[in-house]
């Protein structure tokens, strides 16, 4: 008998505790239905107030700022700005690189098809981990969040939704999707974003090992639409700092290419070659005014989704008082 979906072993207390005093923001004006946290372009009665706008005879006087009048003698209305919800979509690699993985599975995780297999922490399960802090944050602000994972196509979708099962519903998705195969990430942003009827905010978690110039024309269009998003670069700690030694065979996870050479050879060109495409990919970031967020698979998740949500709660009050 298959044991029952503990949707909680895939949120370790720690990150509740450590993103608990942030909130997700968006860094662009948002279209939604509910009242939520989000600054939205339509104006009308709300919790936040916006700007001064003279009185018109015949309008209502309800919102008349008597203040100002007291101050000027002149008529003006208070305008307020709506605070809506948000619609968040988070895309997940789940080609086969990213079932790499260099220490052993977390104690009490809740598993996903890559970590069952190697019985290694993978990337993918720290994307897992990640998506779903994500999604925890979403609800508990009353925001609407979806999740697609991908490869050669969308393996396995979950239409956005702010109610009380959704989070279950994405552990779902996570916990059964095989991972393999290799991945088509513009066709992913382009069907993401076909899917989004409001400028909407957009996780993207991968190892970025694949050509950059494609995802930055997706990405592009994304930016057209108005949409925002957050690239999650996830790589496990020994790609990073590449401590092999000794002669071994190195084979290319989402293509046939192999490999037999002396690591210690390799390690200088690899480390170069590793910064300049880090580079890259934050030229590309920043060229979008988009966030990139990298990550060590070895390391806890909260602090680094905390430091992310800092930077956009700044960012956000600073546009405020702009």
């Amino acid at each position: 008998m298959t044991a029952p979906l503990r949707a909680e072993a895939y949120l370790a207390p720690e990150t509740l505790a450590q993103l608990a005093p942030f909130e997700l923001r968006a860094r662009m004006l948002v279209e939604g239905l509910g009242m939520g946290l989000h600054a939205s372009p339509r104006q009308g009665q709300a919790v936040e107030f916006s700007e001064h706008r003279p009185y018109t005879p015949g309008e209502s006087l309800r919102h008349l700022d008597w203040k100002v009048f007291g101050r000027s003698d002149k008529l003006h209305l208070k305008r307020y700005e709506q605070e809506t919800d948000l619609d968040v979509l988070v895309l997940v690699d789940a080609s086969n690189s990213m079932r790499f993985g260099s220490i052993t599975v977390k104690p009490g995780w809740g598993g996903t098809d890559a970590g069952r297999d190697s019985l290694q922490w993978t990337k993918f399960d720290c994307a897992a981990a990640i998506t779903v802090a994500i999604a925890h944050l979403c609800l508990e602000q009353r925001d609407r969040v979806g999740l697609e994972v991908f490869a050669e196509t969308s393996r396995i979708g979950v239409r956005r939704s702010g109610s009380h099962g959704q989070w279950r519903s994405m552990v779902q998705a996570l916990a059964s999707v095989r991972v393999g195969g290799v991945a088509d990430m513009p066709r992913a942003i382009d069907h993401g974003i076909s899917t989004l009827n409001t400028r909407g905010l957009l996780f993207i978690l991968s190892d970025f090992q694949q050509p950059l110039a494609p995802i930055q024309e997706a990405l592009g269009k994304a930016r057209f639409r108005g949409h925002d998003v957050v690239l999650v670069r996830i790589m496990d700690r020994q790609e990073i700092q590449f401590p092999i030694e000794g002669f071994r065979r190195f084979e290319d996870m989402e293509g046939a290419e192999v490999v037999e050479a002396d690591a210690e050879t390799l390690r200088p060109a690899y480390l170069e070659a590793l910064q300049a495409f880090d580079a890259e990919l934050e030229r590309m970031a920043r060229s979008l005014s988009y966030d990139l967020v990298r990550v060590d698979s070895h390391a806890s998740v909260g602090p680094t989704l905390a430091a992310l949500l800092s930077r956009r709660e700044a960012a956000w009050r600073a546009r405020r008082r702009s």
